[in-house]
Protein backbone atom coordinates (compact mmCIF):
# COMPACT_ATOMS: atom_id res chain seq x y z
CA UNK A 1 0.00 0.00 0.00
CA UNK A 2 1.26 3.27 -1.11
CA UNK A 3 1.79 6.50 1.05
CA UNK A 4 3.77 9.56 2.24
CA UNK A 5 6.94 9.06 3.30
CA UNK A 6 9.73 11.71 4.10
CA UNK A 7 13.75 10.57 3.40
CA UNK A 8 16.43 12.66 4.81
CA UNK A 9 19.31 12.31 3.35
CA UNK A 10 22.89 13.69 4.84
CA UNK A 11 25.19 14.57 2.59
CA UNK A 12 28.36 15.92 2.45
CA UNK A 13 28.50 19.50 -0.28
CA UNK A 14 29.57 18.50 -3.63
CA UNK A 15 28.47 19.30 -6.74
CA UNK A 16 26.58 17.65 -8.69
CA UNK A 17 24.95 15.79 -5.54
CA UNK A 18 21.51 16.62 -6.36
CA UNK A 19 21.36 15.54 -9.86
CA UNK A 20 22.70 11.79 -8.50
CA UNK A 21 19.92 12.24 -5.55
CA UNK A 22 17.39 13.08 -8.06
CA UNK A 23 18.28 10.05 -10.33
CA UNK A 24 18.11 7.51 -7.94
CA UNK A 25 14.28 8.15 -7.41
CA UNK A 26 14.03 8.71 -11.75
CA UNK A 27 15.47 5.27 -12.70
CA UNK A 28 12.70 3.69 -10.48
CA UNK A 29 9.88 6.17 -12.00
CA UNK A 30 9.21 8.09 -8.38
CA UNK A 31 7.60 11.11 -8.25
CA UNK A 32 9.50 13.61 -5.68
CA UNK A 33 6.73 15.48 -4.29
CA UNK A 34 8.69 17.60 -2.79
CA UNK A 35 12.69 18.19 -2.15
CA UNK A 36 14.64 20.48 -0.09
CA UNK A 37 18.16 21.16 0.86
CA UNK A 38 20.30 22.38 3.40
CA UNK A 39 22.92 22.80 5.74
CA UNK A 40 22.42 20.30 8.77
CA UNK A 41 23.19 21.11 12.66
CA UNK A 42 26.63 19.52 12.05
CA UNK A 43 28.74 22.11 10.04
CA UNK A 44 30.08 20.63 6.63
CA UNK A 45 27.07 18.46 6.50
CA UNK A 46 24.10 19.10 4.49
CA UNK A 47 20.61 17.88 4.78
CA UNK A 48 17.91 16.09 1.99
CA UNK A 49 14.33 16.31 2.88
CA UNK A 50 12.64 14.45 0.30
CA UNK A 51 8.71 13.25 0.17
CA UNK A 52 7.24 10.82 -1.81
CA UNK A 53 4.37 8.44 -1.89
CA UNK A 54 5.44 4.70 -2.29
CA UNK A 55 5.38 1.62 -0.60
CA UNK A 56 7.58 1.42 2.57
CA UNK A 57 9.52 -1.96 0.52
CA UNK A 58 10.01 0.82 -1.88
CA UNK A 59 11.62 3.13 0.45
CA UNK A 60 13.45 0.76 1.99
CA UNK A 61 15.01 0.16 -1.53
CA UNK A 62 15.27 3.56 -1.83
CA UNK A 63 16.99 4.77 1.22
CA UNK A 64 19.76 1.78 0.68
CA UNK A 65 20.45 2.92 -3.23
CA UNK A 66 20.78 6.11 -1.59
CA UNK A 67 23.04 5.15 1.05
CA UNK A 68 25.26 3.85 -1.99
CA UNK A 69 26.16 7.09 -3.46
CA UNK A 70 29.46 8.84 -2.90
CA UNK A 71 29.07 11.71 -0.56
CA UNK A 72 26.00 10.36 1.20
CA UNK A 73 26.44 9.42 4.68
CA UNK A 74 23.50 8.13 5.83
CA UNK A 75 19.77 8.05 5.10
CA UNK A 76 16.28 7.75 6.72
CA UNK A 77 12.62 7.44 6.25
CA UNK A 78 9.47 8.40 7.96
CA UNK A 79 6.39 8.71 7.69
CA UNK A 80 4.21 11.28 8.72
CA UNK A 81 3.51 10.67 12.73
CA UNK A 82 7.23 10.52 13.24
CA UNK A 83 8.14 13.94 12.14
CA UNK A 84 7.22 18.03 12.87
CA UNK A 85 6.76 19.31 9.12
CA UNK A 86 5.87 22.90 7.65
CA UNK A 87 5.92 24.45 4.54
CA UNK A 88 5.95 28.23 3.86
CA UNK A 89 3.95 29.94 0.97
CA UNK A 90 3.89 33.08 -0.33
CA UNK A 91 1.26 34.35 -2.28
CA UNK A 92 1.30 37.72 -4.20
CA UNK A 93 -2.15 39.22 -4.93
CA UNK A 94 -3.72 42.51 -5.99
CA UNK A 95 -3.25 45.50 -3.92
CA UNK A 96 -6.96 46.96 -4.64
CA UNK A 97 -8.43 44.38 -3.43
CA UNK A 98 -7.50 45.57 0.29
CA UNK A 99 -9.20 48.85 -0.56
CA UNK A 100 -12.99 47.60 -1.51
CA UNK A 101 -13.75 45.41 1.86
CA UNK A 102 -11.93 43.49 4.95
CA UNK A 103 -12.82 40.13 3.28
CA UNK A 104 -9.42 40.09 2.56
CA UNK A 105 -7.96 41.03 5.58
CA UNK A 106 -10.29 38.78 7.53
CA UNK A 107 -9.08 36.07 5.32
CA UNK A 108 -5.47 36.39 5.44
CA UNK A 109 -6.51 36.42 9.63
CA UNK A 110 -8.41 32.96 9.29
CA UNK A 111 -5.47 31.35 7.74
CA UNK A 112 -2.92 32.68 9.91
CA UNK A 113 -1.13 34.38 7.46
CA UNK A 114 0.86 37.38 7.82
CA UNK A 115 1.45 39.94 5.57
CA UNK A 116 5.27 40.64 3.72
CA UNK A 117 4.95 43.40 1.37
CA UNK A 118 2.57 45.93 0.41
CA UNK A 119 3.34 47.79 -2.95
CA UNK A 120 1.00 49.99 -5.30
CA UNK A 121 0.08 47.10 -7.54
CA UNK A 122 0.18 43.94 -5.74
CA UNK A 123 0.74 42.58 -1.97
CA UNK A 124 2.73 39.68 -0.85
CA UNK A 125 1.36 37.38 1.85
CA UNK A 126 3.05 34.50 3.39
CA UNK A 127 1.26 31.20 4.99
CA UNK A 128 3.23 29.11 6.96
CA UNK A 129 1.64 25.14 7.56
CA UNK A 130 1.27 22.13 5.75
CA UNK A 131 0.70 21.48 2.43
CA UNK A 132 -2.82 21.18 2.55
CA UNK A 133 -3.32 24.63 4.23
CA UNK A 134 -1.02 26.76 2.16
CA UNK A 135 -3.62 25.15 -0.61
CA UNK A 136 -6.70 25.94 1.27
CA UNK A 137 -5.22 29.50 1.63
CA UNK A 138 -4.79 29.47 -2.24
CA UNK A 139 -7.78 28.16 -2.90
CA UNK A 140 -9.96 30.99 -1.47
CA UNK A 141 -7.26 33.80 -2.79
CA UNK A 142 -7.50 32.65 -6.52
CA UNK A 143 -11.30 33.52 -5.89
CA UNK A 144 -9.99 37.28 -5.40
CA UNK A 145 -7.73 37.43 -7.99
CA UNK A 146 -3.56 36.24 -7.26
CA UNK A 147 -0.75 37.28 -9.41
CA UNK A 148 1.92 34.98 -8.25
CA UNK A 149 1.86 31.39 -5.99
CA UNK A 150 4.94 29.43 -4.67
CA UNK A 151 5.13 26.95 -2.06
CA UNK A 152 8.68 25.70 -0.67
CA UNK A 153 9.53 22.11 -0.41
CA UNK A 154 8.83 20.10 3.26
CA UNK A 155 11.15 21.08 6.16
CA UNK A 156 11.50 18.39 8.95
CA UNK A 157 12.28 17.58 12.34
CA UNK A 158 12.37 13.59 13.19
CA UNK A 159 10.33 13.15 16.32
CA UNK A 160 12.24 9.69 17.64
CA UNK A 161 15.48 11.68 18.73
CA UNK A 162 17.57 8.53 19.65
CA UNK A 163 18.49 6.75 16.44
CA UNK A 164 18.89 10.39 14.41
CA UNK A 165 21.12 12.07 17.76
CA UNK A 166 23.30 8.55 17.97
CA UNK A 167 24.07 9.00 13.86
CA UNK A 168 24.80 12.48 14.48
CA UNK A 169 27.28 12.47 17.33
CA UNK A 170 29.18 9.58 15.19
CA UNK A 171 29.41 11.64 12.10
CA UNK A 172 31.10 14.73 14.02
CA UNK A 173 32.70 12.89 16.03
CA UNK A 174 34.72 11.22 13.04
CA UNK A 175 34.30 14.78 11.48
CA UNK A 176 36.23 15.67 14.37
CA UNK A 177 38.87 13.14 14.56
CA UNK A 178 39.41 13.70 10.67
CA UNK A 179 40.51 17.17 10.89
CA UNK A 180 42.88 16.66 14.17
Amino acid sequence: MKKEYTITVFTENQTGLVSRVVSVFTRRHINIDSLTTSESSIKGIHRFTIVVHVTEEMVRKLVAQLEKQIDVLKAFYYDNSEIVYQEIALYKVPTHVFSNSNKVEQLIRSHNARILAIEPEYTVIEKTGRQEETKALLNELEEIGIYEFVRSGRIAIVRPMERLNRYLREIEESWTEESL
